[in-house]
């Protein structure tokens, strides 16, 4: 699979259970991904990476809670609770993520005023993370991605990988989703009708 590279989304603390913004049985992905990444010759890990008073936290915007929504520059944004701030340990890869192997590990959401879901665009759609130019440096045609949570920042990675021309497939054992208000069954819509194949296994 020399073309092929696996791209881990977000397997941090704060989204593990018992962190600031969990995702149920986020925790059970951790295993899997390391059986996966085992197979790839090239594996790309991504760290939500927010600065303190991020515009994407409700703690930002006076009167609002988490899950609110609130417009932004770029438009609709949901409220977060804090997580994932630089240099926290709810900011940090979980422990148990083996993958020694790992050549990039790209953070996002580091623009205090635009959130990052994609691993390719920022949340305002036009500021790139770099990845898509990384990838088509090494040869790196066909994407495997895995991790949290399926219906934000895996599904957004997969969309945009497809738009910058990539092949894409949702690893879907190996990832979790916060499903808020049936987004998880948008997200699957979306994602095949972009073309992007859903898996078992690489």
């Amino acid at each position: 699979m020399n073309d092929a590279c696996l791209i881990v989304v977000d397997v941090q603390n704060d989204f593990m259970p018992g962190g600031a913004l969990a995702v149920p049985r986020g925790d059970e992905v951790v295993p899997v991904i390391n059986r996966i990444a085992a197979r790839f010759a090239s594996v790309v890990l991504t760290q939500d990476w927010h600065p303190r008073g991020h515009a994407s936290f409700a703690p930002s915007h006076p009167g609002s809670k988490p899950f609110d929504t609130v417009r932004l520059s770029y438009g609709e944004q949901v409220l977060w609770p804090e997580h994932c701030v630089q240099d926290t340990s709810g900011a940090a890869l979980h422990s148990d993520l083996d993958i020694p192997h790992a050549q990039l590990i790209l953070r996002k959401g580091h623009h205090k005023e635009v959130d990052s879901y994609s691993a390719f665009l920022e949340a305002d759609r036009v500021t790139p993370t770099g990845l898509g130019g990384y990838l088509r440096e090494r040869g790196l045609k066909r994407l495997f991605l895995c991790g949290l949570a399926t219906d934000f920042c895996v599904a957004w990675s997969a969309l945009d990988a497809r738009r910058a021309g990539f092949e894409a497939t949702v690893l879907e054992p190996a990832c979790r989703a916060i499903d808020l208000d049936g987004s998880l069954a948008r997200a699957w819509a979306e994602l095949a009708g972009a073309g992007v194949k859903r898996a078992d296994a690489p």
